[in-house]
């Protein structure tokens, strides 16, 4: 299906340019949100009849989607979720709960500015980008961590999961080295009494001699 877009469409093009579409791409999402029209006789007329309004709303959307990208761009947000060793979660994070990190972090936006590909599953810093304009994006990170200590491990830039691995694995610690070595001296210092009480029972009795008075 060919169609006229009204406003800047990644991957596709800009405003009034015409351009070829999958007609389930079309008929879900570009006409419903009125990102575009069928390229027909009529609508070419009517777009070109309103094409400097068309301009000029989109000029005034994209001027307020910039002051607001300052409030937003940088931005981080922690979300506390229930996980796995792995770091799988036990659910997911969707575009709404990051709408709402960021909300409650003074941060306005909607849902559908939100762009994720797929709900987040693991833990750790994930960067989102943030559409408040067809012209105008922004990225925020969402900190997804176990507890508030995790989150702050992760915002230092610590790989949690690694580390956690490294721990498990690493040697024992000197300190336990040292309780080993103490657990085994007594046995090493008792050998030699227990030796030398074998060859005290081992040694022949000598018979000793009697005189004739004693006799």
């Amino acid at each position: 299906m060919e169609v006229i877009l009204l406003e800047r469409v990644e991957k596709l093009g800009g405003i009034g340019d015409v351009v070829k579409v999958k007609n389930g791409f079309a008929r879900n999402y570009l006409l419903p949100n009125k990102k575009a029209l069928r390229a027909n006789d009529a609508n070419k007329k009517v777009f070109e009849a309103n094409r400097a309004k068309i301009e000029s709303d989109n000029a005034e959307r994209r001027t307020e989607a910039e002051k607001a990208a300052k409030g937003v761009d940088g931005k981080t947000v922690k979300l506390i979720r229930q996980a796995s060793n792995t770091g799988h979660l036990y659910g997911s994070v969707s575009a709404r709960d990051i709408v709402e990190a960021l909300e409650a972090d003074g941060a306005k936006v909607t849902k559908s500015q939100i762009v994720l590909a797929r709900p987040i599953k693991g833990i750790g810093v994930h960067e989102v980008k943030v559409a408040l304009h067809p012209e105008v994006s922004v990225n925020v990170k969402v900190n997804v961590a176990r507890s508030p200590e995790e989150a702050d491990l992760q915002a230092q830039g610590v790989d949690v999961l690694a580390q956690m691995f490294e721990d498990e694995a690493a040697p024992p610690a000197a300190e336990e080295l040292a309780a080993e070595a103490q657990a085994d001296e007594p046995a090493a210092e008792e050998a030699p009494v227990a030796e030398a009480a074998t060859e005290a029972e081992a040694a022949p009795v000598e018979p000793t001699e009697t005189t004739e008075g004693e006799q």
